[in-house]
């Protein structure tokens, strides 16, 4: 998960390259700034921190967690009750990427 400035055009187009550079590093987004990656061991983890740690735009914020498919399967999602009426996603679902878990 993430927090980068957006405050000026150029820290909104560094923002956007971010997000962009998640996804073609094979991350899900979850929310607008928590993305997550199957990674099946620390040393895989600790490899994609460290692409991260050379994506991070300046003054950029960046939090990594290491989460069992046992927790994240067992993670509980509160929806409030108009979210799929103001959402294009009717019922959000894990993403297909992490389902082989």
């Amino acid at each position: 998960m993430f927090d980068l400035p957006v405050m000026t055009a150029d820290e909104r187009k560094a923002a956007t390259k971010f997000r962009k550079q998640l996804l073609d590093d094979g991350y899900s987004m979850v929310n607008f700034s928590v993305y997550a990656r199957p990674c099946v061991d620390w040393q895989r983890m600790r490899k994609h921190a460290e692409r991260l740690r050379e994506m991070v735009p300046e003054g950029g914020n960046v939090r990594v967690f290491f989460i069992t498919d046992k927790q994240w399967l067992e993670a509980i999602m509160v929806i409030g009750p108009d979210y799929s009426a103001r959402r294009k996603v009717r019922s959000p679902q894990m993403p297909e990427q992490l389902e082989f878990w």
